[in-house]
């Protein structure tokens, strides 16, 4: 990968981040947290290429750009360009469709279950929808949230807006083939053996019930992949990053 000769900026990351990055020929530079619109009109007027954003910052910096679809779904912005106006999105949403589709789970024709506690952090996992699943449950903590997920899906997909507490929620579950936990807790006894689990939360004890779990230990990866080339508009292979990882993860 050749050096970038255009700076990136750190929001909100610890002073050994930018050493890693540099590592991979990106001049990173850790840049002030506290005014973000101020923060975006500085890094445009030296020219720097894009920024990564920190979970700590990521709600903040919403505000200061122009987020994309899933960014404003999510509410939190993790990666900006600077390619014309400030442009944020929320990468870990496209990893987490890259993580499922490499795992070789057949989704075509499958029925998903997404189980959140609101339209925010349900969002992580719409764009699933695009894999090919037939039947899409979308459980939330109150029926109006999961309604609001659900006019955010595509046109066509046969859609089901779902409260957790309500009977309706196990009924769907028990003929989903995938669930996937954005938020909350799993409802009791709602997974079975013949499940596939997607856990965002890490809370999930997966393993009692018998059911198979997605693998997302390379999910951490394939974000910051996603994260950089929205930045830098360069891709790097997930590989090729888990040397700088440790030191983005503090």
């Amino acid at each position: 990968m050749p050096a970038s000769d255009t700076p990136l900026a750190l929001i909100g990351y610890p002073a050994p981040a930018a050493r890693a990055l540099r590592d991979l020929g990106l001049i990173a530079v850790n840049v002030p947290v506290d005014d973000p619109r101020a923060v975006m009109d500085a890094c445009r007027t030296l020219h720097f290429t894009g920024a990564l954003v920190h979970d700590s910052q990521q709600i903040h910096l919403l505000d200061a750009v122009t987020p994309d679809t899933t960014a404003r779904r999510v509410g939190r912005v993790d990666a900006i360009s600077f390619a014309g106006e400030p442009h944020g999105t929320f990468a870990l949403s496209d990893a987490l469709t890259d993580t499922l589709e490499a795992s070789g789970y057949a989704t075509r024709g499958a029925a998903a279950l997404l189980i959140g506690t609101d339209a925010h952090d349900l969002a992580l996992a719409l764009p699933l929808a695009r894999l090919g699943f037939t039947d899409i449950g979308v459980a939330a903590e109150s029926l109006p949230e999961a309604e609001r997920a659900v006019r955010e899906l595509p046109a066509g997909l046969r859609a089901f807006a779902l409260s957790r507490r309500d009977p309706t929620c196990q009924g769907f579950a028990e003929r989903a083939d995938l669930i996937v936990l954005t938020g909350g807790s799993l409802p009791a006894g709602l997974i079975q053996p013949y499940h596939t689990l997607i856990d965002l939360t890490g809370r999930i004890n997966a393993e009692r019930s018998g059911a198979s779990r997605v693998d997302l230990s390379r999910l951490p990866l394939r974000r910051l992949a996603r994260q950089l080339a929205h930045a830098t508009d360069q891709r790097f292979h997930p590989d090729e990053l888990e040397p700088v990882l440790p030191a983005l993860s503090s």
